[in-house]
């Protein structure tokens, strides 16, 4: 064994297929002085029982692109280093017995043709010609991936560490780490039980271990370890060895070839959790007792699929203990309690589809700072405060892992582990018929039924119209013709605070934040590269003192990307207050004639323009108002002290009784921003767009001399031109569902997909917003000259294309 080395430049601890994917991409960065820690063997925690599949498809792009990744990786690993990795692109097979699976698999199908995967849908005979030992009786279709396969965990991993050792990485095993030690919150180093190891940076790739001992430096991760169990066989006649994997998930199930046997599991709906009280010591390359009456739930199921099963022989019922999260993804990045502190866990049984590419981002995010393209889906910065509590991490992740293989219905809400952050308006709202979504452990209004009527308050999901579908279309009409009162007070709230408040955000932020008091900025956050990090509102309340507002979701994210990014050197610092002010949004043309009635303030136009801010007493209550929209029409937030919520709410449903008054939900929001053209943050903008490619060049400063982070990049795009756009597009046909991920076709090409879509209520249209992209340029008369399809579930529709703003172009009802 060799000696420890003193000191590294990154310290990996853990060495599953993860770690040694992180470890075998920095060394191939250059990074030689990384050393991999493993307290046993590698392989010895999960990956060592792993299934072995690899499958590419995710709804996200960049996700789907980073199993790609892997793909591409395991297709050159074992030439590269001489291992075998087992290695096999032998395609998978995905069935759907019932209408609306069906449904969904097109609209999977069509989302990998977006994404440049060539998923082909079979009927039910060509699905048992690649794969004939099953029973086609109930199978609607099917689809298949040619370039999906299945690879030996324990292999794979090992041709990572050699392909790390020969790029000069150094893999210690047998080597345990008690602690990492700091020195005022920095990174110093990682103590073993083989001794020291100085260090800037700690990447931990530990599994199932990780949360512990993540928490032992302060940072949280949310997963658990559960049981999983899969099934192997002795050999059965007629399985090939390039006998495509299959995915079953009417019937829960999972099958691959091995040895000529099949391997079969899947993901029952009462899944068991383990080590609730902890690891237990000592645990390595050890498996849990088989546990047949849990497991017969999914034999019952598989053997209508595979009835050779029945006479099959069983060499073994494999149970092994794996990390899930509370939504089925898994986690990277850097913590955002702890500079320089990595974390790459919680693979939900996917981690060897994951390893390659996972493993390629990570490595590049430790070794330049971000990631090589926005993976959102699976940062760490998308939990929160409401996942630091083990038993609501684990009452969520057990509904997660259970719902593995259900259909993913559109707009699907969890029901675990609701009512943890709630309004003070929750109750009154509740009572008036709220259907309340969860975002970031927040319950919020999406849509309320019409309880008068006897409409019960809960979503019906379907592919087809949602049982919420007219309603949200009244609360979006009223919103338009009269006033609407949306509840938002689980916005993310902070201040920023200091004598150099006015120069660090100035640099931080895209658009010109030196205003007077009383100025409201709208403006993104950019990275080096132009992307926009952050998509916000900005408010100048003193002049050392900005009351910055972005969405619920992004609030880890955008404050540690804030407080990060504040230059060394300057006196600004970076407050939560999220908790302690609620928020009212009136909106519609009567919204001034409401609150004229609560205020003596002066809120006409002249006294209170549009874009600004301004402290107003109302129903009694100090309120921080913004006169701002996000439904393109006349409209203030209003910022409170919690404890006054229900006092101005009650006033204002009361001063609006003759004018039209009624609650609106998250949905109507959704509905009226598409209409505006209004863009959202994590879908049509992001990391990989930048204010040019998106339309909202108008939101950055350039026409001033002030320097900001981002402005050469898009300096330069300006300059250069870009090669995509964003647009939006409509179908004329009502009775079209776009959820987003439809795939864009110019003049019978291929050029991109919707990021995000919905329902015009107004227009009585369909509205999706995508990027039309082109290698050689894309500017307004090149997205004008073509003529636009959208892929539909495969079916592809005419669609119009348009620039401007479907309504209001002209912002005439917002300004009014």
């Amino acid at each position: 064994m060799s000696e420890l080395p003193k000191s590294a430049k990154a310290v990996i601890i853990g060495g599953g297929i993860i770690g040694c994917s992180v470890a075998y991409h920095l060394a191939k960065l250059g990074w030689t002085d990384t050393v991999l820690l493993e307290r046993k063997k590698l392989t010895s925690g999960t990956t060592f029982h792993a299934a072995g599949l690899v499958g590419q498809l995710r709804s996200s792009a960049n996700i789907t692109e980073l199993l790609g990744y892997s793909v591409d990786l395991y297709n050159r690993l074992e030439e590269e280093t001489g291992l075998g990795t087992g290695w096999k692109m032998n395609g998978g097979l995905r069935l759907a017995c019932n209408e609306e699976r069906w449904t969904e698999v097109k609209r999977q199908a069509t989302t990998a043709h977006s994404f440049g995967l060539d998923m082909q849908l079979l009927t039910p005979q060509e699905a048992q010609d690649l794969w004939p030992l099953m029973d086609i009786g109930d199978v609607v279709g099917a689809a298949f991936l040619p370039t999906d396969g299945q690879a030996n965990p324990s292999d794979i991993t090992q041709a990572l560490a050699k392909g790390a050792r020969m790029n000069g990485a150094t893999i210690m095993e047998d080597t345990k780490v008690h602690s990492i030690e700091m020195e005022d919150d920095v990174i110093k180093g990682v103590q073993t039980d083989k001794g020291f190891i100085e260090c800037e940076k700690v990447i931990c790739c530990a599994g199932q271990w990780t949360r512990n001992f993540a928490k032992s430096v302060g940072v949280n991760v949310p997963l658990v370890p559960v049981e999983h169990q899969y099934m192997v066989t002795e050999q059965i006649a007629g399985v090939e060895s390039n006998l495509p994997t299959l995915r079953d998930p009417d019937r829960l199930t999972y099958y691959k070839e091995e040895v000529g046997g099949l391997v079969m599991g899947g993901y029952e709906p009462n899944p068991i959790p383990w080590a609730m009280d902890g690891i237990p010591k000592g645990f390595h390359f050890t498996l849990l007792d088989s546990n047949f009456d849990h497991f017969e739930q999914l034999m019952e199921l598989s053997l209508g699929r595979v009835p050779a099963l029945e006479t099959a022989g069983i060499k073994e019922l494999v149970n092994g203990p794996e990390s899930f999260t509370p939504d089925g993804n898994f986690i990277l990045g850097e913590a955002p309690e702890l500079k320089n502190f990595f974390v790459g866990a919680g693979f939900n049984a996917f981690g060897i589809a994951s390893g390659g590419g996972a493993g390629m981002v990570l490595a590049e995010w430790v070794a330049k700072g971000e990631p090589p393209f926005d993976v959102w889906p699976v940062d760490i910065r998308r939990f929160g405060s409401r996942h630091f509590d083990d038993n609501w991490v684990r009452t969520r992740t057990l509904e997660a892992y259970g719902k593995h293989y259900t259909i993913a219905w559109p707009h699907e809400e969890h029901s675990t582990g609701r009512g943890g952050r709630k309004s003070p308006l929750y109750d009154r709202l509740l009572n008036q018929g709220a259907c309340f979504g969860e975002k970031l452990g927040w319950e919020r209004p999406n849509w309320f039924a019409d309880i008068e009527n006897g409409q019960e308050a809960k979503d019906e999901y379907s592919y087809g119209r949602q049982n919420w579908f007219e309603k949200v279309g009244r609360e979006h009409q009223n919103t338009r013709e009269n006033v609407s009162v949306f509840d938002q007070s689980s916005f993310a709230k902070f201040l920023m605070v200091g004598p150099d408040a006015e120069k660090a955000l100035n640099w931080i932020c895209a658009n010109d934040v030196s205003g007077p008091v009383g100025s409201l900025i709208y403006t993104q956050m950019l990275n080096d590269q132009g992307g926009i990090e952050c998509d916000l509102t900005v408010a100048r309340t003193k002049r050392d003192e900005y009351y910055i507002v972005t969405g619920t979701g992004y609030a880890t994210h955008d404050f540690h990307w804030i407080s990060s990014n504040i230059p060394v050197g300057l006196n600004a610092h970076l407050i939560d207050i999220t908790s302690s002010k609620a928020v009212l949004s009136i909106m519609g043309p009567n919204a001034r004639k409401v609150l004229e009635k609560l205020t003596k303030d002066d809120i006409s136009h002249e006294g209170f323009a549009f874009g600004t801010a301004k402290e107003i007493g109302l129903a009694g209550a100090p309120v921080l108002a913004f006169r701002l929209t996000y439904v393109g029409e006349l409209g203030w937030e209003l910022h409170m002290p919690c404890e006054y919520a229900a006092t101005v709410y009650d006033a204002i449903m009361e001063a609006g009784q003759d004018l039209g008054i009624q609650n609106a939900g998250y949905r109507a929001i959704e509905s009226c921003r598409l209409e505006k053209g209004y863009r959202a943050w994590s879908s049509d903008i992001g990391p990989d767009h930048t204010p040019i490619e998106a339309g909202m060049g108008f939101a950055a400063k350039l026409k001033t001399d002030i320097d900001f982070k981002g402005r050469k990049a898009i300096e330069k795009q300006k300059a250069e031109g870009v090669q995509k756009r964003m647009a939006t597009f409509t179908v004329d046909d009502p009775d079209i569902i776009l959820l987003g991920r439809e795939t864009i076709y110019r003049n019978g090409e291929r050029v991109g997909w919707l990021s995000s879509a919905g329902f015009g209520y107004t227009l009585n249209k369909p509205i999706g917003f995508g990027y039309v992209r082109n290698k050689d340029g894309v500017d307004a008369d090149y997205i004008k000259s073509g003529e636009y399809e959208l892929e539909v579930a495969t079916n592809r529709v005419k669609a119009s294309l348009h620039l401007a703003p479907l309504f209001d172009p002209k912002m005439d009802k917002v300004k009014q």
